[in-house]
């Protein structure tokens, strides 16, 4: 019955990558919360074991679909400096629920009857349509926008996300041609697919997936799921061992705070490398003292699984769910510590700096910093062509001959009206044949301008990019 949640979260997980390239991080969040809900609905009306499992697999499926999509969107639509912060919060959410989900259940164990179990389950419904309604008033990732070519809506949520609104600010136009040209470029080295993902970014893949795999083969999961039954082993009975349980998830819930302020400070390693530390000491005193079973074991069990929850929650619960959307590029972001590199205060857009596994010759628009640095201990600052002074890097000097300015959109009551273009892409469209002895920039505008179809060559707009798929004749 446990675990066929997680076989349901584990098939919908390798499927939910491709989906999110296709309807978007939004909608897929909409789907997987609708599913979880009536997974939950059909656990709370269960009249049978038959039932129960349908709930829970369809649950399942519901879990493996946010957990991969989630992270995702909420790495693409944070900024370097406090991406991990914004992550680590995300982790104290689920641990909230968590939380809650443990004293529901003490209080539900007073409750005679069906509903002792059934509320609990109800519960979840409650979490899903929540899920399910924000989805509805957040915005899309706008670098998936850009990666289908919705170029308009793209630089309206970038405006919104890093310049007040205003889709003039030059902190959000810098951003939009950063994302703009990874997209471009990541388009040139062709196919994404899970072969090309295996052969291309095999030391990124490896990264993700070990640091998923390691975060789940730690023993958490014998400690979240069995921890009354932990407790029992202990030498507490009953309602006390749902007790303890409760308290120490109000432990767990605490120690996922330090990382908000920490995991941009010191790095990802760091806190990866002192949390395992932690959680083999303490994991291995409570085998100990139940193997001992002397009579100071109860409490001795209670301390050390909330050392050992703690060291979790503060490392190895957040990090894991942070680093693997951050580390994989755009073309497959959604589809997936010594040796671990520092990510802290990177650019999403300068990770092929970071790996160099990058096919393409041309670079990110990043500086050229030491790459030895970015694998040392801390977090790199320099990489971020948005600093000021004179020898900054910037978009337009990465490739020569490259158009990647923001779109001009027009505006009504201060609003900005997606679907139409001001004079701006006329002059563009005219400007994509002057570039075209300008080396690879002009070969790309080449390629965009040619793919933008018939209605521009017949003086309509699209309003939009296409894909760069074709070959050149």
């Amino acid at each position: 019955m446990v675990a066929i949640l997680e076989v349901g979260a584990f098939i919908s997980s390798l499927g939910v990558g491709q989906i999110g390239d296709i309807i978007g991080r939004r909608r897929t969040i909409l789907y997987g919360s609708i599913v979880f809900f009536i997974g939950g609905a059909f656990q709370t009306v269960a009249n049978g074991m038959p039932m129960m499992l349908v709930g829970r697999i369809l649950a399942g499926f519901g879990v493996g679909a946010l957990s991969t999509i989630v992270p995702v969107y909420q790495s693409e639509i944070s900024p370097p400096h406090n991406r991990g912060k914004l992550a680590c919060i995300e982790f104290t959410g689920n641990i909230f629920g968590y939380g809650v989900s443990v004293w529901v259940d003490y209080f539900s164990s007073y409750i005679k009857g069906d509903m002792a179990w059934r509320l609990p389950l109800l519960l979840q419904c409650v979490m899903g349509a929540l899920l399910g309604f924000g989805s509805l008033i957040i915005c899309e990732s706008p670098r998936w926008l850009l990666d289908n070519d919705h170029d308009e809506e793209g630089i309206v949520v970038i405006a919104n996300l890093y310049g007040g609104g205003d889709i003039h600010d030059e902190k959000a136009r810098q951003e939009y041609r950063e994302i703009k040209m990874n997209v471009l470029l990541q388009r040139q080295e062709g196919e994404r697919s899970y072969r090309d993902m295996f052969r291309r970014y095999y030391k990124r893949v490896f990264i993700a997936m070990s640091a998923q795999a390691l975060a789940q083969l730690n023993g958490i999961n014998v400690i979240s799921y069995y921890a009354p039954l932990v407790f029992e082993s202990a030498g507490w009975t009953g309602r006390d061992a749902i007790l303890m349980t409760g308290i120490n998830a109000l432990t767990y819930l605490a120690s996922t705070v330090p990382p908000w302020y920490l995991v941009d400070k010191w790095g990802r390693r760091p806190i990866l490398l002192s949390g395992a530390f932690s959680m083999i000491i303490s994991l291995s005193l409570i085998s100990y003292f139940i193997f001992i079973d002397v009579h100071y074991t109860p409490t001795l069990v209670v301390i050390f699984v909330m050392i050992y929850n703690a060291a979790f929650g503060a490392s190895w619960g957040p990090i894991p769910w942070l680093y693997p959307p951050e580390i994989l590029p755009l073309s497959i972001r959604a589809k997936v510590y010594f040796l671990y590199p520092e990510t802290a205060n990177v650019r999403l857009e300068d990770m092929n700096a970071l790996f160099g596994d990058a096919t393409t010759a041309m670079p990110t628009p990043a500086t050229q910093a030491e790459r030895g640095s970015l694998m040392g201990y801390g977090s790199p600052n320099s990489i971020d062509i948005r600093q000021s002074g004179p020898s900054a890097f910037s978009a337009s000097d990465a490739i020569p001959g490259l158009d990647i300015d923001p779109p001009d959109v027009s505006m009504s009551d201060g609003k900005p009206l997606v679907g139409s273009f001001g004079g701006d892409r006329g002059r563009r469209r005219g400007d994509s044949k002057a570039s075209a002895s300008e080396g690879a920039g002009g070969w790309i505008s080449r390629m965009i301008s040619r793919s933008r179809g018939q209605k521009d060559t017949e003086g309509g707009a699209s309003g939009s990019y296409r894909r760069v798929d074709q070959d050149e004749d």
